[in-house]
C-alpha cells in the first residue's frame, strides 16, 4: 500500500509549500515542509485508508493541481519549472483541502490523527505528527502562511465537509 501513496503525498505537500511558502531561509523552509508533509500524510491516510483505496488511486490518478491553482491564484507561469506539469499531476485536491483543514484547526488535526488508529497505515501516535499537532514557536513562524486560516480558507473549504463526514461517521442525517 505504501507504494501507491508517497508520490501523491510528496506532490501535494510540495504544492502546499509552493502556494504558501515559508519565510526565513532554509531552516524555515524545512520546518514548513515537514508540517505540510505531516498534514498531507494524515489527510492521505484518511482519504485512502485501505490497500484497495490506494490501488484505485493508482489506477484512476489523483487529479492534479489545476483547480487548486485556480482557486488560490497560484497558477504556474509557463517556463517556471520544466518539471512542473509532471509533479503537478500527482497532486490530490481532496488531500490538499483536508491537509489545509488540519493545518488551520488544531482540534480537527488531533481528531484526524486519532482516527488513524482505525486505519491500516500506522499506529497514528501523536509523536509521529508532533509538528502538525503541537508546533512550537519556530514551527509557527516558519509556516505562518501555511497555517493562516484566512489564506488557506479557499483550499480548506473545497472539501471540508467530506473531512468532517469522515471523522464523524456515526452522525445521523436529519432532513
Amino acid at each position: 500500500m505504501q507504494a501507491d501513496l508517497p508520490p501523491v503525498i510528496a506532490a501535494t505537500a510540495q504544492w502546499l509549500t509552493r502556494a504558501f511558502p515559508a519565510s526565513g531561509g532554509a531552516l524555515a523552509s524545512a520546518l514548513c515542509e515537514v508540517q505540510a508533509r505531516q498534514a498531507v500524510t494524515v489527510a492521505a491516510w484518511l482519504r485512502y485508508p485501505t490497500a484497495m483505496d490506494a490501488a484505485l488511486l493508482g489506477v484512476s490518478g489523483p487529479g492534479g493541481s489545476g483547480r487548486l491553482d485556480w482557486v488560490t491564484g497560484a497558477d504556474a507561469a509557463p517556463g517556471d519549472d520544466t518539471d512542473a506539469p509532471a509533479w503537478r499531476t500527482w497532486v490530490d485536491e481532496v488531500v490538499a483541502s483536508w491537509a489545509a483543514c488540519l493545518l488551520t484547526d488544531p482540534e480537527l488535526a488531533a481528531r484526524a490523527v486519532a482516527a488513524l488508529a482505525d486505519g491500516s497505515h500506522s499506529t497514528g501516535t501523536r509523536a509521529e505528527f508532533r509538528r502538525l499537532l503541537a508546533p512550537d514557536d519556530s514551527d509557527r513562524n516558519a509556516a505562518a502562511l501555511l497555517r493562516h486560516p484566512d489564506l488557506l480558507a479557499p483550499v480548506a473549504d473545497l472539501h471540508q465537509g467530506q473531512l468532517l463526514d469522515r471523522l464523524n461517521p456515526g452522525r445521523t442525517l436529519i432532513a
